[in-house]
C-alpha cells in the first residue's frame, strides 16, 4: 500500500501561499476604484484588460493554493504538485514585471507619484515563492529518504 503523501501545514507552502492570496486578492483592492474599473474616462477595452488582470490572479491564486495544499498519493505527485502550485503563485507577479517592458506602459499613473509596486509588492512576493519552494522540496526530501 502507498503512503499518502498529505497536505500538512509546511513553512514552505504557506510562504508559497502568501504571495497566491496577494495576488488573487490584491488586484480587486488596488483596481475596483475610481483610478481603474470605475474610471470614467477609461474605454471599456481597457476596462476589459483591467477586469480580466484581476480575474487572472484569483484564477492563479485559486490554482496554486489547490496544487499546494491538496494530498498527493505518491512523491513524485507530491512535488509535481509543488511544482505547478510554485509556477502558478509566481506566474502573476512575473507577469506584471514584464508588463514594464512593453510600448508606453508604466507601473503607476501619473508617473512617479507613487513607490514602483513592482519594488513593494512583486519583488518581495516572487522571493517568498522562491525561499517557499526550496523549503518545501527539502522537506520533501527529508521525508521521501525516510520512506
Amino acid at each position: 500500500m502507498t503512503k499518502r503523501i498529505t497536505g500538512r501545514v509546511s513553512l514552505g507552502k504557506v510562504l508559497i501561499s502568501v504571495p497566491a492570496v496577494v495576488a488573487g486578492v490584491g488586484p480587486y483592492i488596488a483596481d475596483w476604484n475610481e483610478t481603474h474599473i470605475h474610471n470614467l474616462n477609461w474605454p471599456p477595452h481597457a476596462k476589459f484588460h483591467n477586469a480580466q488582470t484581476m480575474s487572472l490572479g484569483a484564477g492563479l491564486a485559486g490554482a496554486a493554493l489547490l496544487q499546494l495544499w491538496r494530498p498527493a498519493d505518491s512523491m513524485a505527485g507530491a512535488k509535481a504538485a509543488l511544482d505547478s502550485g510554485a509556477v502558478s503563485a509566481a506566474l502573476y507577479w512575473v507577469t506584471q514585471i514584464s508588463a514594464l517592458a512593453y510600448p508606453g506602459s508604466r507601473a503607476v499613473d501619473p508617473p512617479g507619484k507613487q513607490i514602483f509596486p513592482q519594488a513593494v509588492v512583486a519583488f518581495p512576493s516572487l522571493a517568498l515563492v522562491g525561499l517557499g519552494y526550496a523549503l518545501e522540496r527539502r522537506r520533501l526530501r527529508g521525508q521521501d529518504a525516510r520512506r
